[in-house]
């Protein structure tokens, strides 16, 4: 596969099909122009005016760019089954919206859109947007793509590129504008432009104009969106100093969280092996230590996604976390296979899967673990949590963080010789033979017996 190359599917049964870089991008910025037309469309609709629906001074909304690129990458090997591409489409979609509607609420303390009272609404999404986003995923996958691709195939390469480039700067100088006025960088800015004094007033003047567009699109297009509020809401949270560690739903409390449920998770794991196969069997995600990367991330995704919906009804937590954690662990067989070249489940041969990637038996028991987990572990385990000392808690939290990257490090290049060795090639490096003297195929296969490679 070529550098520019990046493989969607898998080489079995015809499905498969590869999208260079080149393609993907002018994907993005079509889709984007083509998301932005829409929800402009809709809101002229809605309230008989002209409403920009999108944050950007480019006539573009990267969300609908990004969701295209994410289907054109995860969901290619579904063409064969219409039914289940809809499916992952709807998943996929749901779940890129739900990450995004978390991220803005977490950064503005206020929702930019809820349909929780709406018929069918739960929450960041509905019922109805879940079948539109399906029909989505067909309509780009079978129609959009290849009808693109083939007019963007008329542009000659050299022009494409030139095009791309130009899009792609005013594309960063617009983003980089907004996110200067959401994170309000207002002083590093300063700083950064501070080369004159005339140059200083110009970026004083230029940010001004900035801020001023940002926050009246902000205030037309989303009325949940009330800046001042936001500021206010933001200055109460600095003055507020908290009393004990990891208080909340932050970042220390996810990360502790990451690893008691990656250890836990492990551990379920092999003793559920050893109760149904008959013998113990090594579930653990890293090369050191009994931790399953995979349950971790779930449970710290989890609890970041569901936290404001906690005291919720158990249905209510049950329907989000059935379409996370199927979402999750969709994106992770995918992410797991296009890396290494390795899958570490396939759910072929049980009923109602979604490209042997994930089921709805086990979709339903994300659910299941989504209600217990909100509503009887992390109850218990933030307690614990909290009780860590103040003045101790972050410097162990970032001790742990290193030594956990580093052993995800290790298992990723060793995972990736393992994959490598299964095909033939040599150790070149002297990286390379230190894995293989340290890593040998043995040793490999007693921790991830699972491990199926798959063909590139």
């Amino acid at each position: 596969m070529g550098y520019e190359q990046l493989l969607c599917g898998r080489k079995d049964e015809g499905r498969n099909m590869q999208y260079t870089s080149y393609e993907l991008l002018w994907l993005f910025f079509i889709y984007s122009v083509l998301g932005w037309a829409v929800g402009v469309v809709i809101a002229a609709v809605k309230r008989k005016k002209f409403v920009n629906t999108g944050v950007l001074s480019l006539p573009m909304c990267p969300a609908y760019g990004f969701g295209a690129v994410l289907n054109a990458i995860f969901l290619t090997d579904l063409k064969s089954a219409p039914v289940f591409l809809a499916i992952g489409g709807a998943v996929l979609s749901s779940f890129l919206v739900v990450v995004t509607g978390v991220v803005l609420e977490h950064i503005f303390h206020r929702k930019w859109w809820d349909y929780s009272e709406k018929k069918l609404g739960f929450g960041y999404i509905t019922i109805p947007l879940l079948l539109l986003y399906g029909a989505a995923a067909l309509g780009e996958l079978y129609f959009g793509n290849p009808l693109l691709l083939k007019l963007v195939h008329f542009i000659p390469h050299g022009l494409g590129k030139i095009v791309l480039l130009i899009v792609g700067v005013l594309f960063l100088i617009d983003l980089s504008g907004a996110l200067a006025v959401v994170w309000k960088w207002r002083r590093h800015i300063n700083r950064v432009a501070n080369l004159t004094e005339n140059m200083q007033m110009l970026s004083d003047s230029f940010e001004d104009v900035i801020t001023r567009t940002v926050r009246k699109r902000l205030e037309k297009s989303y009325p949940n969106i009330e800046t001042e509020k936001i500021l206010d809401a933001r200055r109460n949270e600095k003055e507020a100093e908290k009393t004990k560690f990891a208080e909340g739903c932050g970042f220390y409390k996810l990360v502790w969280l990451f690893l008691i449920g990656a250890l836990l998770g492990d551990l379920v794991e092999t003793v559920f092996c050893r109760f149904t196969l008959g013998w113990w069997m090594s579930r653990s995600s890293v090369v050191y230590g009994p931790f399953s990367v995979v349950w971790g991330m779930g449970c710290a995704l989890l609890t970041a996604f569901l936290y404001k919906y906690k005291d919720k009804s158990d249905r209510y937590i049950f329907f989000y976390g059935t379409v996370v954690g199927g979402a999750y662990e969709y994106l992770c067989s995918v992410v797991t296979e296009l890396v290494f070249g390795t899958t570490f489940w396939d759910y072929s041969s049980l009923p109602f899967n979604l490209g042997g990637r994930i089921n709805l038996l086990y979709c339903f028991f994300w659910g299941i673990a989504a209600v217990v987990w909100l509503k009887g572990i992390y109850p218990f385990l933030a307690k614990w949590i909290e009780k860590i000392p103040k003045k101790i808690g972050p410097a162990l939290t970032w001790i742990l963080i290193v030594l956990m990257c580093a052993d995800m490090l290790i298992s990723s290049l060793a995972l990736s010789r393992y994959s490598a060795r299964q095909l033939g090639e040599p150790a070149d490096t002297k990286l390379e033979q230190v894995l293989d003297a340290h890593f040998p195929d043995e040793r490999m296969a007693r921790i991830y017996p699972k491990a199926k490679f798959v063909e590139k």
